[in-house]
């Protein structure tokens, strides 16, 4: 699944392929929100973790949970 965060004051935003389902980033973000301090974490496919402070946080887009289909095939 792809996630795209939105980082204040950063002109680029973050591409993320997390294994993860929509709920579960959901949901961890939902935690994140509700802490003081909070940050919201995120693992990677390749293994690799992504800490933003919340507050640093301008937008998360949480991508479809099902895999595209890949070639060249399609109609027209």
């Amino acid at each position: 699944m792809e996630v795209k965060i939105g980082v204040r004051s950063v002109h680029r935003e973050l591409i993320v392929e997390t294994d993860w389902t929509a709920e579960r980033v959901e949901e961890e973000l939902r935690n994140a929100l509700a802490a003081e301090r909070g940050v919201f974490a995120i693992s990677d496919v390749r293994g690799r973790r992504i800490v933003i402070p919340v507050e640093s946080l301008g937008f998360v887009e949480i991508g479809e949970d099902e895999p595209r289909p890949a070639g060249f095939g399609g109609t027209l």
